[in-house]
């Protein structure tokens, strides 16, 4: 049967509490106890319960291992502390020169807006002129490609049109070829049947349909 996975909270019923720390203290032992005989390791493990009970574990004696971990922890942070402060001073100073930099960059912007020019000298605004007229030069490029390309589309677009109108205009025109063309004698007949107005529809119409040749005078 596969257990449900247990949500990692604190256990609120102090009975259940207390036999969840036993066997969940247990097996961390036993974990710890395979790790040391599996691996040769020195392995410690120190567990306070909430009553302050202490309860540990060690592969070997356990103060030895507590005085190897006290003298490795202090050789390590005694040796990493000086590359640490290196790393912390050179950092600052890093700061402080983006900083400088920054300042620098907003003052020039506030100069390039003709803000803040009473204490510039006669090189500094004509390198501020200088800089202005490379800039419009830039924008005034780049404004020009840009009606170019408007222009190039519209282009394009005014010969798709002309073409779709000379297409419609080829259309129409086989369109009106093809059309029958009906012969001059049986429009004057047809119009003669309607002038009289004594035939009827059906002896006019089969008139109309047989007629062949020159229209024939009544009398």
């Amino acid at each position: 049967m596969v257990r449900g996975k247990i949500e990692i909270k604190k256990i609120e019923n102090v009975t259940s509490r207390q036999v969840t720390f036993s066997k969940r203290r247990s097996g961390l032992f036993k974990k710890a106890h395979e790790l040391s005989v599996l691996c040769d390791a020195q392995v410690a493990a120190i567990v306070f319960s909430q009553s302050g009970r202490l309860h540990e574990y060690s592969s070997s004696q356990m103060e030895k291992i507590i005085d190897r971990y006290g003298k490795f922890s202090n050789a390590f942070y005694v040796a990493e502390r000086p590359q640490v402060e290196r790393y912390l001073q050179e950092l600052k100073m890093e700061i402080d020169r983006m900083v400088k930099k920054i300042d620098l960059l907003e003052v020039h912007h506030r100069k390039l807006l003709g803000q803040g020019l009473d204490s510039c000298s006669v090189t500094e605004l004509q390198e501020i002129d200088t800089q202005i007229e490379k800039s419009l030069r830039i924008v005034r490029s780049r404004k020009a490609e840009l009606y170019a390309d408007q222009l190039r589309k519209l282009k394009e677009k005014e010969r798709e049109l002309l073409n779709e109108r000379k297409r419609l205009l080829e259309e129409q025109n086989r369109e009106r070829l093809m059309r029958p063309v009906v012969p001059a004698t049986l429009q004057i007949c047809d119009k003669g049947n309607t002038e009289g107005g004594h035939r009827t529809k059906h002896s006019s119409e089969v008139e109309t349909d047989l007629f062949i040749g020159l229209p024939v005078t009544r009398l």
